[in-house]
Parts: C-alpha cells; sequence; structure tokens
C-alpha cells in the first residue's frame, strides 16, 4: 500500500525513504536528515492526536524531556516539529527488530537469555529515574534489539502525552492496559514503581511466552491488575529456579511499597540473581558465551619422585640387610595413612568450597540498623546501609528492604544492603484558590500529583460568591503533610442558594418589602391608582413564584388608592338668575366629569343650590354627588 509521506521532505530536512511500522499513536518512517546526513527514525503523529493543541503541546514538552535524557540503551529523540500539520519526532535509527518480535519467534525465552535482555532495559530505565522521567508503557514493543547485539527503549514520556485521550482502538488500549500497574488502574497516576510493575510483567511474559492476565475486555484485564496477583512464571514453565520467580514477584507487588522504589534498585537484584545463574546454569548457546568458572584444588602430589638434581649427590645404596628393607606391612599402612589423609584433604577442599564458605542471608527486614548488623554478623555476613526508602507497613528507622533477600545463599562476608525506612511518604495537600477561582476538574489533577485521592462524591455548599463547580474549601488543610492515597474531602460550590419567591399582592406593601429583604431579594417598588386595591397595598408582584437566587430583584406595583378628581360647581346663586343650575344641567355636568348624582330635595323651581360633597373636594370618579334644588 502506497504511503503519501514516502518521498517527502519534512521541515525542509528529513527526507522520508519507507515506512517502518505502525502503532496506535504514530507511524514510524526511516528518513535521511538531510542536513547531518545520517539516517533516523522518524515517528509521525496520526491526525488523531495532531490536531488536538493540548496533545501537541504536551508532546513537545515530553519530547523536550526526553532528549534530555542520554544513555547507551535509551533511543535517543533528536528533533521535534511540525511540517503541514504532521507533527513529527526524529529519533535515533535502531537497525534490528522488537522484543515483540523476537517472543513471537522464540514464544519464550530462558531465565539467561531474559534476564540478559532486562539487564539493558532496566539499566534505561534506572538512567530515566534518575533524571525524574518516568517511561508509564513499558512493553515489549518499546524494546529494540539491535542486529549489533545492542538493547534500546524507546518512547520515553511520550505515554504521558496522550494520557488524556481516548484510545484510538480496542487493540492498542488492551494491548497497554495488559503491562498497568495498580495505580494507574485505580487512581491514574503512575512513578518509578509503576514502571518496575510493567518491567516485571514483560519480565513474567519473556518467561512464561504470555502476559500474566487476559481477558476479552480491557477493563476485565485492568481489574485483574488491581485485584489479583501476579502468579509466579514456574507455575506455567517448569524449570525456572526460585530466585526469578522472587525477582517477578518482588516487581509485581500490588502494593507500590513492597516493589524496588526505582529501575536502579531493581537493577541491582537482578545482576545479583543473573551471576547466581551463571554458576547454575548451563549456556544454552544462544547468548554471548558466559563464562564458567572452574575450581582446582591442589592436592599433594602422590607420583614417585624422580632422579635428584645433578648437582646433588646420589644417597648411598641401602645395605642388602634385611632388617633395613621395609616391611611390606609397613608400606601398607603407610600408603593407607596417605590415603586417609589425602581423602580428609579433599574431603575438607570439597566441603569448604561446597558448603563450608557459603551461608544464608538472614531475614533483617524490620529490624533496627543496630539490630540488624548483629544478626547478619552471626550469620557471618556483613552489612551495608543503602538509600532510606519510603513505606507505610515499616516503622521509621527500620530496615524496610534488604538485598539479597533473605536465606538466599551467598559467601560469607559477602555484603548484605538494607534500606531503612523513613515512614510513610508524605505530600501536601495541594493550594487552591480560595477566591474560588479553582475548578473541581484543575483541583483533582492537583490532587493526583500529590498523590492524594478525592472523596467521591464531593461535598457541595451554596455559595452567593463562588461560581458552581469551583472550590470553596478543602479539608485536610491546605499545605498539610498526608501519606500517599490520603483521602481529601474537597467542598464545591453549587452557586447561590435558591429561595422560594412568595406572592404578596394584595397584602400592605410595607409588610412585603420586608419580608421579600429578609428573603435575600432587592425590592423595587413602582406606584399606581387602584379603584380595587387600597393605597399602601401591592397590586402586582413581578416575578410573584418559583424560586430566585439572593440578589435578585423583585418588583412591586403598590397601590395610591383611587384616583381623586374635583367636584365641579353645579350650585346656583338665587340673586343672579343668570347662574341658575338646573337640575337636569347639574346632572350632566356632574356625569360628564366622572360622578354619580343623587337628586337630595327638589323645590319648584328646580334650581340647585347645594351639593354634597361639595364642589372643588377631591372624589373619586363614580363618587356618588347628592344635588339639592329650591
Amino acid at each position: 500500500m502506497s504511503d503519501a509521506l514516502v518521498g517527502r521532505v519534512l521541515d525542509g530536512r528529513y527526507r522520508v525513504e519507507a515506512r517502518i511500522a505502525r502503532g496506535g499513536m504514530a507511524t514510524v518512517y526511516r528518513a535521511l536528515d538531510t542536513r547531518l546526513d545520517r539516517v533516523v527514525a522518524l515517528k509521525v503523529m496520526h491526525q488523531l492526536f495532531a490536531e488536538n493543541d493540548q496533545f501537541v503541546a504536551r508532546f513537545n514538552r515530553e519530547a523536550k524531556s526526553a532528549a534530555r535524557l542520554s544513555h547507551p540503551n535509551v533511543v535517543a529523540v533528536y528533533d521535534q516539529g511540525e511540517d503541514d500539520g504532521y507533527v513529527f519526532l526524529a529519533m535515533e535509527y535502531v537497525q534490528g527488530r522488537t522484543l515483540r518480535d523476537l517472543l513471537r519467534e522464540r514464544t519464550r525465552l530462558t531465565p539467561q537469555e531474559a534476564l540478559s535482555v532486562f539487564e539493558p532495559v532496566l539499566a534505561a530505565l534506572s538512567a530515566a529515574h534518575a533524571a525524574g522521567l518516568v517511561h508509564r508503557d513499558v512493553k515489549p514493543e518499546n524494546v529494540l534489539l539491535a542486529d549489533d547485539g545492542r538493547v534500546k527503549v524507546a518512547d520515553f514520556g511520550l505515554a504521558r502525552a496522550a494520557a488524556n485521550l481516548e484510545a484510538t482502538s480496542a487493540t492498542s488500549l488492551i494491548g497497554t492496559v495488559a503491562y498497568l500497574s495498580p495505580e494507574q488502574v485505580i487512581r491514574g497516576i503512575a512513578d518509578e514503581r509503576s514502571d518496575v510493575y510493567s518491567a516485571g510483567v514483560m519480565l513474567f511474559e519473556m518467561l512464561t511466552g504470555r502476559p500474566p492476565y487476559d481477558g476479552e475486555t480491557a477493563v476485565s484485564v485492568a481489574l485483574k491488575h488491581a485485584h489479583e496477583d501476579v502468579p509466579p512464571p514456574s507455575s506455567l514453565v517448569s524449570g525456572i529456579p526460585t530466585s526469578v520467580d522472587l525477582l517477578v514477584a518482588k516487581a509485581t507487588a500490588r502494593d507500590p511499597d513492597r516493589r524496588p522504589h526505582d529501575a536502579g534498585a531493581f537493577l541491582a537484584e537482578v545482576v545479583r540473581v543473573r551471576g547466581g545463574l551463571v554458576v547454575s546454569e548451563a549456556d544454552d548457546g544462544n547468548l554471548t558465551t558466559l563464562i564458567n568458572r572452574t575450581l582446582v584444588v591442589e592436592l599433594p602430589d602422590t607420583r614417585t619422585v624422580g632422579p635428584n638434581p645433578p648437582w646433588q649427590p646420589e644417597p648411598p645404596e641401602p645395605p642388602e640387610d634385611e632388617y633395613r628393607r621395609p616391611h611390606p606391612h609397613r608400606k601398607g599402612w603407610i600408603a593407607f595413612f596417605i590415603i586417609v589423609l589425602l581423602a580428609a584433604a579433599a574431603a575438607a577442599a570439597g566441603w569448604w568450597f561446597a558448603a563450608g564458605r557459603w551461608t544464608s542471608t538472614p531475614n533483617l527486614t524490620k529490624l533496627s540498623s543496630s539490630a540488624a548488623m548483629e544478626k547478619a554478623k552471626a550469620a557471618h555476613v556483613t552489612v551495608q546501609v543503602g538509600a532510606p526508602e519510603f513505606s507505610s507497613t515499616v516503622p521509621k528507622d527500620a530496615v524496610v528492604e534488604q538485598s539479597p533477600t533473605a536465606a538466599h545463599k551467598v559467601l560469607r562476608g559477602d555484603t548484605v544492603t538494607i534500606r531503612l525506612s523513613q515512614g510513610p511518604q508524605l505530600f501536601q495537600v495541594p493550594k487552591y484558590d480560595p477566591a474560588g477561582g479553582t475548578s473541581l476538574v484543575d483541583y483533582k489533577s492537583e490532587l493526583s500529583a500529590a498523590h492524594l485521592n478525592i472523596a467521591d462524591p464531593p461535598a457541595t455548599q451554596y455559595s452567593p460568591t463562588v461560581i458552581a463547580g469551583n472550590v470553596i474549601s478543602v479539608e485536610p488543610a491546605v499545605g498539610q503533610n498526608e501519606k500517599a492515597g490520603t483521602t481529601v474531602t474537597v467542598t464545591v460550590s453549587l452557586g447561590p442558594q435558591p429561595i422560594q419567591i412568595v406572592d404578596y399582592t394584595g397584602q400592605p406593601a410595607d409588610q412585603a418589602t420586608t419580608a421579600l429583604t429578609t428573603a435575600g431579594f432587592n425590592v423595587v417598588p413602582t406606584q399606581d391608582y387602584s379603584t380595587t386595591v387600597k393605597a399602601g397595598s401591592v397590586i402586582s408582584q413581578s416575578p410573584n413564584s418559583g424560586t430566585g437566587q439572593l440578589g435578585n430583584t423583585i418588583t412591586l406595583d403598590i397601590s395610591k388608592g383611587p384616583q381623586l378628581f374635583k367636584v365641579p360647581d353645579v350650585t346656583s346663586n338665587l340673586n343672579d338668575p343668570q347662574s341658575w343650575t338646573s337640575i337636569q344641567q347639574a346632572t350632566k355636568t356632574l356625569t360628564d366629569a366622572g360622578f354619580k348624582v343623587k337628586v337630595g330635595a327638589s323645590g319648584r323651581f328646580g334650581v340647585v343650590t347645594k351639593e354634597t360633597p361639595n364642589h372643588g373636594t377631591m372624589q373619586p370618579l363614580g363618587t356618588v354627588i347628592t344635588i339639592y334644588a329650591q
């Protein structure tokens, strides 16, 4: 199948010559660096990743970290770049194949072969751990076996760049899950001990030809890592030494504190165990020739002594006196004693070299350093104190780990290295913005980086100042030192608390205002005339139902009572006939003004002389005006 990149020159420098391999995250090509005239391996990210700005930024950061790592067993990173949407990494080109290819061909390796490949892998991981870099994806696909016999580890730090992206296929996911440590499965965190776990699983597969767990889904495999112990390789393949079983068991302990603290510590144990195999296990011919040590014991020479040197006189011939001749019985006794002495010397030498010079390492774990030294002295071994190690199970200043382990056969006078416990490793509760600017998602990441857990579900609380979903408080307090895995309770804002809205329509406005203000609302009054609601009471309220939040505005329309109008003057001046107003005229004038009319008394002339309420007073429309006429 043709590949669009083959033949292209990326970044004006790298001419792509051939595709080497394709993985879940990238495709690897052989390319020529035209600037330096050297062959490189070009890892080009798939478009799914290249189009994700967050991934590209993180990928570039991790690539820079990996580029600073220089070690003979690490695939060197030369350059990184982007060209026309292609995000790539230029790396050392290793002519050969992967450990996965070797396992497909051979199925499994002998313990000697497995450890000979495993040592340089751990050497590479040890260099990375010393530089503060965690691989996170140790598996056979990332171990390269060069044609010249070198072993190289690839893709340092690049797994972290893709950690937050979804897998592109179920196959790639299952392939990665096969080597995941329990803490990666349960808490999504990884440190040096996680690489040790993955390396232990890989060693198991090299010895047995298969990973320790399988399943129909990635989840089922992951759960087995979290809740089951890796079986000893000898349970599947006979002939695997107990010392190799113990290597796998220690590296794959589900509790990270029970594993070697980093690849360097694990490498020291592997070197020791492999040294024991050199003595006890024959070379199968597929590895570099092993040096077999042959022990030569000098025994007294029983051969007949030759003639004296020419410068010494010949001894006189013994006389033929029969009494001077050795008696045959005497000769037999002398020969017998010589044979007995030789046998005793041989037996003593055999005992010394076979058993006498050997001793067994005592169990020093959980002892104080002084007690450990006393016990080691009694067992004829010396003690060397190594770097201290954190432990959540062994008291401070007691032995948390020893190498070689207990009951291991060593020469008298050999050294046992012990590590003293520093007690549990403590991590500070991370900071958050007390003003409410830290989201729960961001704080979860901070807790994870600090090896702390979060209470699930988190506590919640209404807050008028912190937006919903952001952190209000944490317990234990920020800066407090806690053991790894400690659960931190995070209180998250639900936003302002909802308040039930009560309808105060028709009720006195001052009472309504007080009640709504007390509930936390901001009251805005308006005023209107009303013929139905008495003055000072609420005509309408908006909103008048449902729920609101602290500080929301509620409008009250307050009644001013009915609108008042001046009563017209319809009375007559009896002395001025021109001003006389008849009942009909008065009624029309008052009616037109919006009032009702009632005739109280009517005289013979029909001239209105009085009205009540009096003219000029302010009355609401519809008020009954009583008129009197003469």
